[in-house]
């Protein structure tokens, strides 16, 4: 695979943005594994419902109803969470103060279950997103997809950014700078095809020494000049 040059793709972020100053204040900066394993797993499945919720609606919209959300599933506690009764989870769907979309609210008690399982076997679910390698990190993407609920699509890799585990984002503007190098010729869905996008990053972050998630951003600045 011949791909550009990392500092390529740089020069060209800066001339849109507007100066390398610009570039660098608007990069993402991933939180260290120590810090990941030191997160509680309340967090991790707040943040992952939160995900979950705010697919296909507008974010702000969900955010303010968050604290409701907190509210109802006690805290996120994964314990609590996966001992939600059926009887229980239908009781939320009368519950204006937050969204009724039951295949969503049920989403978030197999989660807990799931992490649970994750926790017994790792120490803590923390512990296993932060000891996951990032040189593989469309692999955690398949295992978010295959054992968590309703992690398809972008989910997944949305979540882990949001809790600050390096990741890249298939964002259109970052998928078409893929396609114009020849690592893909569409959106990659199957595990051959994102193994490819992988070991692309991979080359970039040798090159350049930086992380997954601000090779992911300087990509899409060189398409998107607003």
């Amino acid at each position: 695979m011949s791909l550009r040059p990392f500092d390529s793709f740089y020069a060209t972020a800066v001339l849109h943005k507007g100066g390398e100053a610009q570039v660098e204040a608007q990069l993402p900066k991933p939180l260290s594994s120590k810090k990941l394993a030191a997160i509680t797993d309340d967090r991790y499945l707040s943040t992952l419902s939160l995900r979950i919720f705010r697919a296909g609606l507008k974010h702000s919209m969900v955010d303010a109803k968050w604290p409701a959300f907190e509210e109802v599933f006690f805290g996120f506690d994964p314990v609590r969470v996966a001992m939600f009764s059926d009887e229980e989870l239908e009781g939320l769907m009368q519950d204006k103060r937050i969204i009724r979309h039951f295949g969503k609210i049920r989403a978030v008690r197999a989660n807990a279950v799931w992490m649970l399982e994750v926790a017994g076997r790792e120490g803590s679910f923390g512990r296993w997103i932060a000891d996951w390698p990032t040189e593989d990190v469309v692999g955690l993407w398949a295992q978010l997809k295959k054992h968590g609920s309703q992690l398809g699509g972008q989910s997944g890799a949305r979540f882990l950014r949001m809790m600050g585990k390096d990741t890249f984002l298939l964002t259109d503007d970052v998928v078409n700078v893929l396609k114009a190098e020849g690592v893909v010729d569409k959106m990659p869905t199957s595990q051959k095809a994102l193994q490819t996008v992988q070991q692309a990053f991979n080359s970039w972050q040798e090159q350049s020494g930086r992380s997954l998630s601000e090779i992911s951003r300087v990509l899409s600045y060189t398409v998107n000049v607003s």
